[in-house]
């Protein structure tokens, strides 16, 4: 993704070709760029050989999930409409963990009905429902425990899960009390410990802190897991500023671990794998003067893409044509739904819009098409995917009569 002479690319396609065929808003993601974050996952932990389950939360489409399935990722889900959706990617049952403080009887029957790889479990009752159902169904359940690690991720609060607050896992107290109970079951088979700290994470200290965690727990336990399941949450450089999370040092401390602790890993990376191979394409609706800045109205907004209101993420924006001419004012842009929330950035030294030019949302792949809704009865976009220079695409926008 970049510019040739003025105009932005995307894997040698032209954002304004893309724009005159499908109209905007669009979403378009790169499998070229799909396919080279997966690689250079596999090469940074290759000395360790991790179990890789895409986190299908971070994007659902089921045209993507075939690709990345064909990669040889497994999938990591947070709901059955999500092991639904993996497995009719043809993601097998084998390479799917069932994560999640909230499953239903009725999503954990499925699950065991599926002979999924894994369900990793949050609290004592969720242990009990899925005993109760392995005995009704005469059946011993592979099962992980999610351990809260009380470590803080030194990312946004509200996308941190690793802290004593947050909801998910258990503490350590309740951690090795449920170990003894599982061993004891005749239904349940421990398989895994499960940690995962956040989101977002650019600074190797917060995982070296949680390996730290994890070996004490593991040693107080004496009990030897099959699987440690380490979770995702490595980070990306949304602002084109940030160092980027040196996932070879991160293999690094994995490796000390496992010298002490004789286990298989698992990674759930989602944003890590799919969040810079994606762009939002949005057309210039109005150009409002304002007191102190103006307000670029676009036909994309926080129904399409929810980061920056629900959290006030930062994505960067940029033209889809240069033209050079720099002005001074500040440009807010901004969507066009009813809530003050609904702004993306506010950006000074922009270069001169007009109405109808296109603007790019970059980074987008994670999160965004998955977070998006139906909020003031505005049809989600279309998604297209870039295959062998080839415009494909892979999920129709929504027809408006339709919906409503």
């Amino acid at each position: 993704m970049n510019y040739k002479s003025k105009d932005f690319l995307i894997d040698g396609i032209k954002v304004k070709e893309l724009a005159k065929r499908y109209k905007t808003p669009i979403y378009c993601y790169s499998l070229r760029k799909i396919k080279e974050n997966i690689k250079k996952f596999k090469n940074s932990f290759n000395s360790i050989s991790p179990i890789i389950c895409f986190a299908v939360k971070s994007n659902s489409n089921q045209n993507l999930l075939k690709e990345i399935g064909k990669l040889g990722l497994g999938a990591d889900v947070v709901s059955v409409g999500e092991l639904m959706k993996a497995l009719k990617s043809g993601i097998k049952p084998n390479k799917i963990v069932f994560s999640g403080v909230g499953k239903t009887s009725q999503e954990i029957s499925f699950a065991i009905k599926k002979k999924i790889f894994l369900i990793n479990t949050e609290s004592e009752s969720e242990i009990l429902a899925i005993e109760k159902i392995a005995k009704k169904n005469k059946k011993k359940i592979n099962i992980g425990i999610r351990l809260n690690p009380n470590t803080d991720a030194k990312t946004l609060s509200q996308i941190s899960t690793g802290k004593k607050e947050n909801k998910f896992g258990v503490s350590e107290k309740d951690f090795v009390n449920l170990v003894k109970y599982v061993n004891n079951s005749k239904s349940l088979n421990l398989k895994c410990i499960s940690t995962h700290i956040g989101s977002q994470i650019l600074d190797i200290k917060p995982y070296e802190k949680m390996l730290r965690v994890l070996d004490r727990i593991i040693k107080k336990n004496n009990f030897h897991f099959e699987y440690i399941d380490l979770g995702g949450g490595m980070g990306i450089d949304y602002e084109n500023n940030q160092k980027n999370l040196s996932l070879k040092k991160y293999c690094s401390s994995v490796k000390k671990f496992l010298k002490i602790h004789n286990s298989k890993i698992i990674f759930e990376p989602g944003r890590s794998i799919i969040g810079n191979a994606g762009i939002l394409i949005s057309k210039i609706i109005y150009i409002k003067k304002g007191y102190k800045k103006d307000f670029v109205i676009m036909d994309a907004g926080m129904n399409d893409l929810m980061r920056p209101a629900l959290y006030n993420a930062k994505h960067r924006i940029i033209p889809a044509s240069k033209n050079n001419k720099k002005i001074k004012k500040i440009y807010e842009f901004v969507g066009p739904i009813c809530e003050s929330t609904d702004k993306f950035s506010s950006i000074k030294n922009f270069q001169k819009l007009d109405e109808n030019d296109l603007i790019i949302i970059c980074d987008v792949g994670a999160y965004g098409m998955s977070l998006s809704s139906n909020y003031n009865l505005r049809p989600k976009p279309i998604e297209i995917m870039i295959k062998n220079s080839k415009a494909i695409v892979i999920n129709k926008r929504q027809d408006l009569k339709e919906l409503i």
